[in-house]
């Protein structure tokens, strides 16, 4: 414990990890306050004046005004906000939202739009997946809403994955027990995800930067001749300054997520966390999962990701005498999976950037879009979700990574 202690004093000393460390914490009341400027919403006042809301001001605003949308999206008040809207355009002669006079929509729309979410998604054509207009669909028939969202699930993914009978079945299984009616409490979207995101790919970076030098460095000074000498043994040595890295980088994306899920959730309001996901993602969604659900599974998921990326940095560290070296080649796994994503047929990404170290919280790779994605791996008669493999994949990384570097290290040669 007291080799733990001065390994850790030791990384958190020098002047790169107190800057990133820092920055880390810097960043998460930025990213969870950013998504909370966003919302903007003008309209007229009872005496006539033009009235601007921007930000927090805005939020507040527009959950007064839907504040009657809040708990159980029922058919009922699905039918009742599609003929208040199809009335609401017919009187002006318009045919989308766009088209409506200045004003209109914050007062006769927006306050049960949110009902409309997913409606023209759950009677889109089975063949051509072509959604109609919320105009095209006849209010009568909206009371079926959600025996209308199974069949629209089980067309998706006779699409999505049309020669997987395994896949299919599963994702009808999973579909199955998600919670109807779907819960909407009005204030939520889908920015502070998206930046919950940017924020694990940032600290992830800042991690393997820490966590590069960890060997490398001692390497390259010659103090590892030194420690080599020392009776705590080359095993024991290795694996305390794997822990204490780990335990860095591990603390450092709790505390900072921790403080992101508190602002930004204080910001929009904790009563959205209620939120189904399929009322801000799509109405299709696989998982049962409510908004607050949703973000502690992705911080769990990017507290593994960024764990098993710096497993692999370590062992990097430890193969590597070269700091510069090191640190580029863990750098450049680092964005690996963006490069896999980007560069490579999806059919063949698909099978790579999941069981990569830091792809659960890469920007195009991160877990979130495959948990509101309806990909599966495939093998033979069994399918299994894309997330449970990303997860399935940093566990076992994460021990596997630390016993190489814990060997390589051991038979290192000075």
């Amino acid at each position: 414990m007291r080799l733990l202690k001065l390994e850790c004093k030791r990384v958190l000393k020098t002047r790169v990890t107190v800057v990133l460390l820092l920055l880390s914490f810097g960043l998460a009341f930025l990213m969870a306050y950013l998504p909370a400027t966003f919302p903007y919403i003008k309209y007229t006042d009872d005496a006539g004046n033009q009235v601007e809301l921007k930000g927090p001001a805005a939020i507040r605003y527009q959950k007064e005004l839907q504040a009657g949308t809040a708990g159980d999206v029922t058919p009922e008040k699905i039918q009742e906000a599609l003929r208040q809207y199809q009335a609401c355009l017919t009187k002006y002669g318009a045919e989308t939202i766009y088209d409506l006079p200045e004003g209109v929509y914050v007062e006769e729309i927006l306050p049960y739009e949110p009902l409309l979410h997913g409606l023209r998604e759950a009677y889109a054509d089975p063949n051509s997946g072509f959604a109609p207009s919320l105009l095209e669909i006849d209010p009568e028939e909206v009371d079926q809403f959600y025996e209308k969202c199974v069949e629209r699930n089980g067309t998706l993914m006779k699409q999505e994955q049309k020669d997987h009978e395994a896949a299919q079945k599963k994702a009808a299984a999973m579909y199955a027990v998600v919670k109807k009616p779907f819960q909407f409490f009005p204030g939520y979207g889908s920015d502070p995800m998206d930046y919950e995101i940017f924020l694990a790919f940032l600290i992830l970076l800042f991690s393997v930067v820490i966590a590069a030098p960890v060997f490398t460095s001692d390497y390259q000074t010659g103090a590892d001749d030194i420690l080599r000498c020392t009776k705590y043994g080359n095993a024991k040595f290795a694996l305390t300054k794997v822990v204490s890295a780990l335990l860095i980088c591990g603390v450092t994306y709790a505390l900072c997520g921790c403080i992101y899920l508190l602002v930004s959730n204080s910001l929009f309001g904790r009563e959205c966390t209620k939120t189904s996901m399929q009322m801000i993602f799509s109405a299709m969604n696989l998982p049962d999962m409510s908004i607050g659900q949703l973000q502690w599974f992705i911080a769990l998921a990017e507290f593994l990701c960024i764990l098993a990326a710096v497993s692999l940095t370590l062992f990097l560290s430890s193969k590597f005498k070269n700091m510069v070296v090191s640190l580029s080649v863990s750098l450049l796994f680092g964005i690996l999976p963006i490069i896999v994503y980007m560069a490579l047929p999806t059919g063949i990404a698909n099978w790579i950037y999941p069981v990569l170290p830091a792809g659960g919280a890469s920007l195009q790779t991160a877990i979130l879009y495959a948990v509101i994605d309806f990909e599966f791996w495939n093998i033979g008669d069994f399918a299994v979700w894309l997330p449970h493999v990303m997860l399935g994949a940093y566990i076992i990384e994460i021990p596997l990574f630390i016993l190489l570097t814990v060997r390589s290290y051991a038979g290192h040669e000075t």
